[in-house]
């Protein structure tokens, strides 16, 4: 069976996700995550595929990014799972694959639906109960976005930029945002979003009609991160 042609879209985001084998660890320790972290920076510059966020769970990874054109993506995870494997079977006498399969590319079709995605993969430690502070979690973009942590090798997506004028109102504002479980419902609307019918491979589906634009996560963002309103006095 001819494998699915990966679809490239100019300037679209991408959420990609790389799952061990039978769920099986792909970090035994510390420094496991931080050669992952060091491949992917490498691989990902060399081919030129934008890294806006991520996060390393135990069995899993996820990451949006842009790539630069059709290839960039498919070499960057070529390079990244081939070097880590060898590294990570050498070091921990093993052979044999480490994933399951291919990596998964799902398209953020919807700039709307951009920051939810985002919320989406840095929420993972929190869903799975390994912390109690999105802050305790070192192996994800989080403190970027939300503390401002220096982002390094990490490149700001527009769409984060657009929460504030500044660095200090733009952490504010995803901060707001976070502080919010990625709900069910919105989690059911990525799903459909990700598999969106009616869409062309390489064209362009445009907004989803479902979403007005006062549940835009900016707006929702900006929403929370003012203050509240105090009604004037009437001088009579």
């Amino acid at each position: 069976m001819a494998r699915r042609k990966r679809l490239f879209i100019p300037g679209l985001s991408v959420h990609v996700i790389q799952r061990g084998n039978n769920r099986v660890s792909i970090f035994g320790d510390q420094a496991d995550y931080e050669v992952f972290l060091m491949f992917l920076r490498t691989a990902a510059t060399r081919y030129g595929v934008a890294v806006h966020g991520y996060v390393l769970m135990t069995n899993h990874s996820h990451l949006i990014v842009t790539p630069a054109d059709a290839l960039a993506l498919p070499q960057t995870m070529k390079e990244l799972g081939g070097r880590y494997v060898q590294y990570y079977n050498r070091k921990h006498q093993r052979i044999g694959t480490l994933w399951t399969g291919r990596y998964r590319d799902l398209h953020i079709h919807d700039e709307r639906y951009w920051l939810t995605c985002l919320r989406y993969v840095e929420q993972n430690p929190l869903r799975a109960q390994m912390i109690r502070s999105p802050e305790e979690y070192p192996w994800s973009s989080y403190r970027v976005h939300a503390m401002g942590e220096d982002p390094d090798w990490l490149e700001l997506h527009h769409v984060y930029l657009a929460l504030g004028r500044n660095n200090q109102e733009r952490q504010a504002a995803y901060r707001a945002l976070f502080r919010a479980p990625v709900s069910e419902a919105e989690t059911v609307q990525l799903r459909e979003h990700w598999r969106r019918p009616g869409v062309r491979r390489g064209s362009d589906p445009g907004p989803d009609p479902r979403l007005t634009p006062s549940s835009s996560p900016i707006v929702l963002a900006s929403q929370a991160a003012a203050p509240p309103m105090i009604p004037s006095r009437s001088r009579s």
